[in-house]
């Protein structure tokens, strides 16, 4: 519940902060230094500070904002900027052969550019701190726990999909792509124990998305009524390249992290 409420209370904040700022003072972008503080604030008290001091340890351990080694964090960034690069290709390859409603953005040409960016940071911030500390976080420490590492996180990201849906559509290959998303960002938390390095590579995935893919969804033709050009094979060369690069990555970084275990252990 805590996990639901947090991506779902966390985007909601933010949205109304948003809407306000852009409808009252848009020169003025208010609204990121304002979420700025509450995203800090929640984050202080899930990491364990503030009352009840009964539950600060309980509260510290379930986030997972452990500091990893630099080789660890090196890899991690490696495979999750791999599979970014993988699901930029399959988002724009499932978008043209399923019809989606896909995202929708607000049109930022009438506002300042400087609002523009530090909104785009924000929102990019605010999705990747709230799904991360909250499923790969509390949930996802439970569900390992509880039922072992494989089983949580297949769980927690089958268990984010009804949020996915209901923003962008019961398209199955919407819900297939979020659900290869969050596997990779389940794998990186279990992998590296710390949520520290999917949010880096969260909130840069978003800002891509945000700047380079979702805004010019509506000019991709479906092969249905336009064919596949050159263009789409090449970003199916690219799902499969990348996809296949990162899967080298995270197993290095299983490797790494076994062998740092062995050491621990000896």
């Amino acid at each position: 519940m805590l996990a639901l409420a947090l991506t779902i209370v966390g985007g909601g904040v933010w949205t109304g902060m948003l809407v306000a700022n852009l409808a009252t003072s848009p020169t003025v972008p208010w609204s990121a230094l304002a979420m700025a503080l509450a995203l800090w604030a929640t984050w202080k008290y899930l990491g364990g500070s503030g009352p009840p001091r009964r539950t600060s340890e309980s509260r510290g351990r379930h986030l997972r904002a452990r500091r990893v080694t630099g080789p660890t964090l090196a890899w991690a960034l490696t495979a999750g900027g791999l599979s970014i690069a993988a699901l930029t290709g399959l988002w724009i390859v499932s978008f043209q052969l399923v019809k989606s409603p896909g995202n929708a953005l607000p049109d930022f040409s009438q506002y300042p550019p400087l609002t523009v960016a530090l909104v785009l940071v924000m929102a990019a911030l605010v999705g990747a701190v709230t799904e991360e500390a909250g499923f790969r976080g509390y949930l996802q420490v439970y569900l390992e726990r509880e039922f072992g590492a494989r089983a949580a996180i297949v769980t927690s990201s089958l268990m984010m999909a009804p949020g996915h849906a209901l923003t962008q559509g019961f398209v199955w290959s919407t819900l297939l792509f979020y659900f290869c998303v969050d596997l990779m960002f389940g794998l990186t938390a279990y992998l590296t124990d710390s949520i520290l390095p999917g949010i880096a590579v969260h909130a840069a995935g978003l800002l891509i998305f945000f700047s380079l893919i979702w805004p010019f969804d509506s000019a991709r033709r479906p092969i249905a009524e336009a064919g596949a050009d050159e263009w789409f094979w090449i970003h199916v060369a690219q799902t499969v390249t990348f996809a296949g690069l990162a899967v080298w990555a995270f197993r290095r970084l299983a490797s790494r992290v076994r062998a740092l275990s062995r050491e621990a252990g000896s």
